[in-house]
């Protein structure tokens, strides 16, 4: 039986961007394996800013111009003990938003005593007529269970946000996100909006 003798030359260069070079030789054979190494830290490919939503108009929402904001999103219904809290919702959003630095994001959804059973087209007409709302305000979505809204994903799953894994307990629970779309916390539903905690958040004291 014929022997082959295998030599294995490591060799490490910089001048390229950090190469491995494997060489090796057999009697017959010379085999070249060049391989880049990447160093770098991978792009956080889970960012607030790559989320989309559909608002309640059916136009695409991107939140890549939400960059430079500060971000409460909440989930909504109009047959909540909670509904009134628009009337906070939209009294912050017009105190806080009109410098372009703060906004408020609603997502309806009926996921908790079926309290938002109307179609988009009722919902943001009930919203107008009862409480002036003029901040944004998304499509009907599901923010729990299996078929979660990606937006809503990203808001409680710790391998998505970066910060914790959360349950949405029920409608009016509100997140808050900083102007660098980094995940802050979570607040109770029954918090409401005009809470001390939540204005000094907004106000950076």
């Amino acid at each position: 039986m014929k022997i082959k003798i295998i030599t294995l030359s490591l060799f490490v260069t910089t001048l390229t961007g950090y190469y491995l070079k494997f060489y090796t030789q057999t009697l017959n054979v010379n085999f070249r394996f060049n391989k880049p190494v990447n160093f770098k830290i991978q792009k956080n490919m889970h960012s607030f800013y790559d989320l989309t939503a559909i608002d309640i108009q059916g136009k695409d929402f991107s939140f890549a111009q939400l960059k430079g904001k500060k971000v409460m999103i909440v989930n909504t219904a109009s047959e909540c003990g909670l509904t009134p809290q628009y009337k906070e919702l939209e009294a912050l959003y017009k105190k806080y938003g009109a410098n372009g630095k703060f906004i408020i994001i609603g997502f309806p959804a009926n996921d908790f005593g079926s309290q938002e059973p109307g179609t988009n087209e009722q919902i943001i007409g009930f919203c107008q007529k009862n409480y002036g709302v003029s901040f944004p305000m998304m499509s009907k979505v599901t923010v729990k269970g299996d078929n979660k809204h990606p937006v809503y994903k990203w808001l409680t799953q710790k391998s998505l946000n970066g910060k914790e894994d959360v349950e949405i307990s029920w409608n009016f629970q509100k997140f808050l996100i900083d102007e660098n779309g980094q995940y802050i916390k979570t607040i109770s539903p029954r918090t409401l909006p005009n809470d001390p905690e939540i204005i000094k958040w907004i106000e950076g004291k």
